[in-house]
């Protein structure tokens, strides 16, 4: 594991202080892919035994690719239950990022096959907003289950961008995973934006491709 990985460990000091309220099922949520220029939003819901640790299990940034795919069957295998939501790009185009956010969110609730009883997500923003939520600062790094989410939902949309890129191999999607680079931003000047990409932000307009048709490949290329 890298340096960064092992300086802290993530805990369940959250999720204890809830059982020990009564929360029998507590989940973990995070997200990935909010900053993407191309491919979906995706969120993990995690519930994680009481009696049982994988160790090893960091936020999935402070991770290398091999690392986060290491842990992937080791933490699905571990869950109690665990579950993908995913936000098209096309729906982050109609609705905004934050309603995209809140839709992910209710799809990976509703796949888990649980009722939770409380919810703790990363960030300053309680995307759940159901009266059973709490929002972590830096949850993804310092509580365990919002942790294994974030390697979860890290993998499972890498993976998807992966598959992706055999239909589109201009855009190094493989290596990106629609985020921001050199070739991925000559590759929309040069061809335009393909079926995946989210052709409603700002930082859109300026790159040049307003007037060229999508490029070519299969319209539907991730599947979820």
């Amino acid at each position: 594991m890298r340096a960064a990985g092992k300086s802290a460990a993530p805990t369940l000091a959250e999720e204890r202080r809830l059982w020990a309220e009564g929360h029998r099922v507590v989940v973990g949520m995070d997200e990935v892919g909010r900053g993407a220029w191309a491919g979906p939003l995706t969120l993990v819901a995690a519930v994680l035994p009481q009696d049982r640790r994988v160790y090893g299990v960091r936020d999935s940034k402070m991770l290398s690719e091999a690392e986060r795919e290491g842990l992937y069957d080791r933490i699905a295998e571990w869950c109690v239950a665990w579950a993908v939501g995913h936000a098209t790009n096309e729906e982050c185009d109609a609705l905004g990022m934050s309603q995209a956010q809140r839709l992910a969110a209710r799809r990976a609730l509703d796949g888990l096959g649980v009722e939770a009883d409380a919810v703790l997500v990363d960030g300053r923003w309680d995307f759940v907003g159901n009266g059973k939520s709490r929002a972590l600062v830096k949850g993804d790094a310092t509580c365990l289950s919002i942790a294994a989410a974030s390697v979860l939902a890290k993998v499972t949309r890498d993976r998807l961008m992966r598959a992706a890129a055999v239909d589109h191999p201009d855009y190094a999607f493989d290596s990106n995973k629609g985020y921001l680079c050199p070739r991925h931003r000559a590759a929309l000047v040069a061809r335009g934006p393909t079926p995946l990409h989210r052709r409603s932000w700002a930082f859109m307009d300026n790159l040049g491709w307003s007037h060229l048709r999508v490029a070519p490949g299969p319209q539907v290329s991730l599947r979820f």
